[in-house]
């Protein structure tokens, strides 16, 4: 029987058998995610400006120490912003507030306890995350949708086999979902959130993080036909 005799909804000739098949995984992170706040306030905008651009300095210098372990390192906003006193007339500037945001990424987890635990005991300088997650093109996306039509084959074969057939031929196969994340788990592990001015001369012990677990899902739609099961 040709392919163009096979109606979409099935024939008696040749039944449609639809199943979905499904794959979850749980694995590692591959990689984590830090933000860091520098900031610096002071009544005078030029000595705001320069204590920020010394705090800013240590926060880069202290990063980039570590060497490869640190994949990425980039500085988001900043800003210089006047605050205006609450009473009298005109606009008389009480104080300036200074801050620049950077972002680091890690692959190598070991340093990173030790590295957010020195960032925040540095002056004005809090720190968030870690966030875990997977790389854009890992392979773990790949072995779900792998696992998720093997999961979809097998329950076919399942089915027909009940009837006493088995199946024919693939007609579709539709990705219905795959790789969705669970609303929560764009990977939040124990962070570290610290506005400090510590003694630089106490040692500080490092933070102990636990990489959360990173959850990949795939989800298909497969249609087959089966041969006619006798009944």
């Amino acid at each position: 029987m040709t392919s163009e005799a096979v109606a979409p909804y099935g024939t008696p000739d040749a039944p449609l058998l639809v199943v979905r098949g499904e794959a979850d995984l749980e694995v590692d992170p591959e990689v984590a995610r830090i933000g860091v706040t520098v900031s610096a306030r002071g009544r005078d905008r030029r000595s705001t400006l320069d204590d920020l651009t010394r705090r800013n300095a240590a926060v880069l210098d202290l990063v980039k120490s570590y060497g490869e372990a640190v994949e990425e390192l980039s500085t988001g906003a900043f800003s210089i912003t006047p605050e205006l006193t609450e009473r009298g007339r005109g606009e008389r500037v009480r104080s300036h507030q200074g801050r620049v945001h950077l972002g680091a990424e890690f692959a190598d987890f070991t340093v990173l306890g030790e590295l957010t635990t020195r960032l925040a005991d540095l002056e004005l300088t809090r720190v968030d995350g870690p966030w875990w997650s997977l790389r854009p093109g890992s392979p773990v996306h790949a072995e779900a949708r792998r696992r998720a039509v093997a999961d979809a084959v097998q329950r076919a074969r399942e089915y027909a086999e009940a009837l006493g057939t088995s199946i024919a031929a693939l007609i579709e196969l539709a990705d219905t979902g795959a790789e969705r994340p669970p609303a929560g788990v764009a990977a939040f592990g124990r962070g570290v959130r610290r506005m400090s001015m510590a003694d630089e001369s106490e040692a500080v012990e490092p933070l102990d993080l636990e990489p959360a677990r990173q959850r990949v899902t795939a989800q298909v739609s497969a249609h087959f036909t089966m041969l006619p099961p006798r009944l």
